[in-house]
């Protein structure tokens, strides 16, 4: 018995949707702190750390990266938000890249949405505090500790 091409095809079609759902369906989200120092002139670097809070847990971070554009001078941020999109916490370890501007006289706000490698999405809003002034490539990579 021979399956017709165009029903061998819808078939295929609704397997592979099933595996998607059955995937996003195990996904789940958590909340995320980091704290993230910057400084530098022309290509600048950031280090700093954090917490992951997922099912029940609490999971020590690192955060490091580089930045190369116009950069100059030197912050402090302490980001809060949501993390999604990972099955496990290590989903979070990666590297996050974003192209981004912005001037922190003293005190300013800051929110960005990243993804990585593994699906992971965090939306992050925080407070900047300090003198700096970009306009930038970035990497940031998260590590767990």
């Amino acid at each position: 018995m021979q399956i017709p091409i165009s029903l061998r095809g819808a078939l295929i079609v609704l397997v592979a949707l099933f595996g998607v759902g059955l995937h996003s369906a195990k996904a789940d989200t958590g909340s995320i702190t980091l704290t993230i120092y910057k400084g530098g002139w022309i290509i600048g670097g950031s280090a700093g750390g954090g917490t992951l809070f997922f099912r029940g847990r609490s999971y020590r971070l690192g955060v490091g990266g580089i930045d190369y554009g116009l950069v100059f001078g030197g912050s402090k941020t302490v980001l809060h938000g949501r993390v999604s999109n990972i099955q496990r916490a290590s989903d979070v370890a990666g590297v996050y890249a974003a192209a981004g501007a912005g001037l922190a006289l003293g005190r300013g706000v800051r929110a960005i949405v990243l993804t990585n490698q593994n699906g992971a999405i965090l939306e992050l809003s925080g407070q900047q505090i300090g003198l700096m002034a970009n306009a930038d490539l970035s990497g940031l990579a998260i590590t767990m500790r």
